[in-house]
């Protein structure tokens, strides 16, 4: 059972040479604008084998010389599975690592001794326990230290690594402030180890990495930028779309203070080592009429018209021949004769991604419709891995199909337990206890002793203590009661309602267990109970906790084992993937767009704010202080607005979807 096929989503099939050209010349040409080396690859796993390959070799290398190889490392999500392909090889290979010694790259400050979560214990629950390195060779800053013995311990790491004659790797991960190991936009070139206070952002990336509610500690103790670019070679591993940006930026960028993983453009031999989606924004993969002659696809004519339209200001129709020759894209004239071919063609594709028909306009001609007529009605499955992402993503389409009479059953694959705030547990059970008071006469002792025992743990909680299961239940019953509420809002039968609790969710930590077959043959029981002529996903991946990737790869999954199985029913299916409060479809990807009227957007709020746990109090909301319906209004009105710039149809806001084909 495959059960990561979201790492297989790339929208724009990228050509293997543009990501992995074949001969220097051709690397040259393609990296012109990239000021750090940089490796691309399809897939996680085959980016941890190509760095896992040269820290062998390094091993290997050293251990036939009698030296010790000194390893820098840093403890961010991104390198797991770097840390996953070393152990294996530890195991499975006889990779021994008895010659290794391993700076960890910073660590939390203040620390007490009893602190679970610090820098080095996750670089031990991550990588250092499941092999053999010596114990005596493992060294890490002390976030234990008193505060005015700091600054004398950070020269004392520093002279431990010179002891062992420097670094001779280093690998890292990148935040999204562009921070590498706690270096804060401000590090200096010449920083060496110091302690620094941790940014928010940095936090909250940190709060993730943690996997509990505990709170970050506010300083680090951290590798300072000279004495990581001592290092004779540098990796910067990052994965997912979440990362495109501060990539591109990085590798692209001019070198500044602001962005301390610039500084990498410095060393001679640092190299940035990235997925597909990670490598979204560079030139090369999103703009590559820039670096090279194209092959011309369908999507990349209509990214490349896009652009240009943007780059000039200009709707579709109105581009020049001057236009296309003076940014580059001459070759779109050569291959359509004229701007005016070109434009047609590219504005034609656009007007038939609109339609008011997400399920399909019956007994109508569907040639040019993303939707087909037949079958009519539909059934329609929308699975929503919060109870809140359904009308978030594509509420304006849920009320549509309702309304053209398709059967819609919304699925919500968690319980959403861990995003709601203690005072709604408190005043649903100030509500609940009221109730047993005015109408049970206090006879109800079950409620009476849950409620005295609720009240007592919130009271004495601290902070980032987990929630026993009473009250994750509590909370995971109060975001049912909204879905529910929203959907009868929507006016879809509370039996078409379902509730999967997948069990990856459920482990009452922001980190989640790994998703397993359990949680696929949950959803592939509803696919074979609904056989759904429509799926709607979430395409979401980059979201902040993980969650959607995991829901999504879960869906996928299922998908995959009943097209193994010869399922009858998913010959007549089709797979639409949204997006919701993080992100939206780039409009060369766009499949399917569904308009909605001021009427109709507001309506969508209105399914949003059914909610409420998530209103104003929601622990989730990230570093955008807007609500989940401003954002989702906003992006939903952005969409409009690009189209109407392109000179198509004028509307207040659309959604956008994007159809999975499976494999």
């Amino acid at each position: 059972m495959n059960l990561n096929l979201s790492s297989q989503i790339v929208l724009n099939k990228v050509p293997v040479e543009i990501y992995q050209p074949k001969t220097a010349v051709d690397r040259s040409e393609l990296t012109r604008l990239e000021k750090i080396d940089t490796d691309i690859f399809a897939k996680q796993e085959e980016g941890a084998r190509h760095i896992a390959d040269v820290i062998e070799q390094e091993i290997r290398t050293k251990q036939r010389d009698g030296k010790q190889c000194v390893l820098g490392l840093g403890t961010g999500l991104s390198l797991t599975p770097v840390y996953e392909e070393l152990i294996r090889r530890h195991h499975e290979d006889h990779l021994s690592f008895e010659n290794v010694v391993v700076f960890n790259a910073y660590e939390y400050y203040p620390l007490t001794q009893n602190t679970k979560n610090s820098s080095i214990s996750q670089l031990r629950e991550r990588f250092l326990r499941h092999v053999d390195i010596p114990e005596q060779n493992i060294f890490s800053p002390d976030g234990t230290v008193a505060q005015d013995r700091v600054n004398y311990s950070c020269r004392l790491y520093e002279q431990r690594i010179q002891s062992f004659g420097g670094l001779d790797v280093t690998m890292l991960g990148i935040g999204r402030i562009g921070n590498i190991a706690t270096n804060e936009p401000g590090s200096t070139l010449t920083s060496t180890s110091r302690i620094i206070l941790i940014d928010h952002v940095s936090r909250e990336e940190m709060t993730m990495s943690f996997g509990t509610n505990e709170p970050v500690p506010p300083c680090s103790i951290t590798m300072g930028i000279a004495t990581i670019l001592s290092s004779k070679k540098l990796f910067l591993v990052a994965w997912g779309e979440e990362k495109a940006d501060i990539i591109q930026k990085t590798v692209e960028g001019p070198i500044s203070d602001q962005l301390p993983a610039s500084f990498l453009q410095t060393h001679n031999d640092a190299h940035v080592v990235i997925d597909l989606s990670a490598a979204s924004k560079l030139t090369r993969i999103v703009h590559p009429w820039l670096v090279k002659s194209c092959h011309w696809t369908d999507k990349l004519v209509r990214s490349a018209v896009v652009w240009l339209c943007q780059l000039t200001d200009k709707p579709i129709l109105k581009l020049t021949n001057k236009d296309y020759n003076e940014n580059g894209l001459s070759e779109l004239l050569a291959l359509y004769g004229s701007a005016y071919n070109a434009n047609i063609k590219i504005f034609n594709d656009l007007q038939h991604t609109i339609t008011g028909w997400p399920g399909g306009k019956p007994d109508a001609d569907d040639t040019y419709r993303p939707e087909r007529a037949k079958p009519y009605p539909k059934r329609v499955l929308v699975f929503s891995p919060h109870p809140d992402d359904d009308v978030i993503s594509m509420g304006g389409t849920i009320q549509r199909l309702v309304q053209q009479r398709h059967t819609v059953h919304v699925a919500y694959e968690t319980s959403g337990n861990i995003a709601v705030g203690d005072e709604e547990v408190a005043r649903f059970m100030h509500f609940i206890n009221g109730f047993n008071q005015l109408f049970g006469n206090e006879q109800d002792e079950v409620i009476k002793q849950k409620y005295q025992e609720i009240k007592n743990f919130l009271k004495k909680k601290k902070q980032g203590e987990n929630d026993p299961r009473d009250i994750l239940t509590i909370k995971g019953l109060i975001r049912r009661g909204e879905a529910r509420t929203a959907c009868t809002f929507n006016q879809i039968p509370l039996s078409q309602v379902h509730f999967l609790d997948l069990p990856f969710y459920e482990s009452g930590k922001i980190e989640k267990l790994p998703m397993t077959e359990d949680d696929v043959r949950i959803v592939q029981q509803l696919l074979r109970e609904v056989q759904p002529h429509q799926i709607y996903v979430a395409g979401d991946l980059a979201d902040p906790h993980g969650t959607h990737r995991k829901c999504t790869d879960a869906v996928l999954a299922a998908i995959d084992e009943e097209k193994r199985a010869d399922a009858a029913w998913l010959k007549e299916c089709r797979v639409w993937m949204y997006r919701g409060a993080w992100a939206e479809w780039e409009i060369e990807n766009i499949e399917m767009c569904v308009p909605m009227s001021p009427e109709e957007l507001r309506a969508k709020r209105n399914s949003i704010l059914k909610h409420q746990s998530q209103m104003e109090s929601a622990p989730f909301l990230g570093n955008d202080e807007r609500l989940f319906w401003q954002r989702a209004e906003d992006r939903n009105r952005a969409t409009a607005d690009l189209y109407d710039r392109l000179g198509l149809a004028c509307y207040e806001a659309m959604e956008a979807f994007v159809e999975y084909k499976p494999l």
